[in-house]
């Protein structure tokens, strides 16, 4: 056999393999095994399946080409390191596909686990709680949960580039599986969230030009806020959890940069991320200026005692007292601030941090305690909040705690499963919790 048709039928045979592989990848529908109340949105399925089968379609559609190519006259006469060439993009190809299958493999799997999955379905529902925003300002994606190693949460927002190609039809949520289950995961899941909503209201790109401003004015602290200005995007996330779950935001916050003295206080501009110590000093600053409440400098003071700042060499000390420094004054910036997309609006006015206020949620506590069927009623932020203000307060322990949201994730997940069924059957159901519930 002649070199240039043995080069031919070899990649051939290849090109074959590898669509009998790519026939091998099935529709998450048909091999996800799971509890219905495990089960992500309708929404969510299609989307996901509806580009992962529009991916595969266009793959298949490139290696028949490919093949007739090759059987043609333009293949026959190609040279075997043309065709080689040609083959191995499709290769690369074949991988990002099966890289887009996998990224959403390992956000559906774990919803087959005996508890988890269900779980996992409540923290999608208090994932499209903490991005809903009244007054139509976007149209917010699907949100999927899933569990990982570490102390740090990661999202993969929708409608950006996934690998491969192609626009992500849903936002994927990563949340430490060592917070599950307890008041502390909303403040990594929130962050999170706060990241998908920033992008969707361009709130990133409407504060630069303020901080950029900033920095151009005279005053010692022009380069503090090229600091602020670098780490926005984090601090903007940051916001967003603190203004939906209150204090539970920055005890959860705490409880992620709580680390050793060399990294609290390490100032990386590289990282997108403040440095863990001032970090948590801005989280109560926000907090003091959305829930005024003694409890933000008790919270601070403490941050102050497991951390001092005693010790830190002269230039590092005086960066740290810069940034204090201008602490007030930025969190008024973004307090006030009023992006167009919010037609005049300030954040604190679209996220109704009027209802969460620290006696709000004491309050509910209060009516919780004597009524518990009340919990299930109430709004899975709100809810967050509420449990997160009783830890707080020493009002609540933390073996209580995890039974209470436990059930709430149970009740979330089945109550939204009954809903989206009865709604498909044309039928309105709704499912009001467990008729007994022990006394909180």
């Amino acid at each position: 056999m002649a070199s240039l048709s043995y080069a031919t039928w070899i990649l051939e045979q290849e090109a074959r393999a590898l669509m009998t592989r790519l026939n091998r990848v099935k529709p998450f529908a048909l091999h996800e095994t799971m509890v219905p109340a495990a089960s992500i949105l309708p929404s969510a399925q299609t989307g996901i399946e509806s580009y992962l089968i529009k991916s595969r379609q266009e793959l298949r559609g490139m290696i028949q080409h490919y093949i007739r190519w090759l059987r043609g006259p333009s293949g026959q006469s190609a040279t075997p390191a043309h065709a080689q060439r040609l083959f191995s993009i499709l290769r690369l190809r074949f991988n990002g596909v099966l890289t887009q299958f996998d990224l959403f493999s390992d956000a559906l799997t774990q919803r087959s686990e005996n508890e988890i999955g269900v779980w996992l379905s409540g923290l999608d529902v208090v994932s499209a709680d903490a991005l809903r925003l009244p007054g139509d300002y976007y149209d917010a994606p699907p949100v999927i949960c899933y569990l990982d190693r570490g102390v740090g949460a990661a999202i993969r927002r929708a409608r950006t580039r996934l690998p491969g190609g192609g626009e992500n039809p849903v936002a994927v949520i990563r949340v430490p599986r060592e917070r599950m289950v307890g008041s502390s995961i909303a403040s990594s899941l929130v962050h999170e969230v706060g990241h998908q909503a920033a992008a969707l209201l361009d709130l990133v790109n409407s504060l630069r030009p303020v901080l950029q401003g900033l920095q151009r004015g005279s005053g010692p602290y022009n380069a503090v806020w090229s600091l602020w200005e670098r780490w926005i995007s984090e601090i903007v996330a940051d916001f967003w959890s603190v203004a939906r779950v209150g204090i539970a935001s920055t005890l959860g916050l705490m409880g992620v940069v709580s680390l050793p003295r060399a990294f609290v206080f390490r100032l990386n501009l590289d990282d997108p991320h403040p440095p863990p110590w001032i970090r948590v000093k801005l989280s109560c600053a926000m907090g003091q200026a959305l829930y005024p409440h003694p409890q933000w400098e008790r919270l601070a003071g403490l941050w102050d005692a497991f951390y001092p700042l005693n010790g830190l060499e002269v230039e590092l000390r005086r960066d740290f007292d810069k940034l204090q420094a201008t602490l007030p004054g930025f969190v008024a910036l973004l307090v006030n601030h009023r992006p167009k997309c919010l037609r005049g609006q300030t954040l604190v006015d679209v996220l109704e941090v009027h209802k969460r206020q620290p006696r709000h949620l004491q309050a509910h506590f209060q009516t919780w305690r004597k009524e518990p069927s009340k919990m299930y009623r109430t709004s899975p932020i709100l809810a967050f909040a509420v449990i997160g203000q009783a830890r707080s307060d020493g009002r609540l322990s933390p073996e209580e705690e995890s039974v209470i949201l436990a059930k709430l994730l149970t009740h979330w997940a089945l109550s939204r499963t009954l809903s989206v069924s009865a709604a498909c059957a044309g039928r309105n159901i709704r499912y009001t919790g467990p008729r007994a519930y022990a006394a909180l």
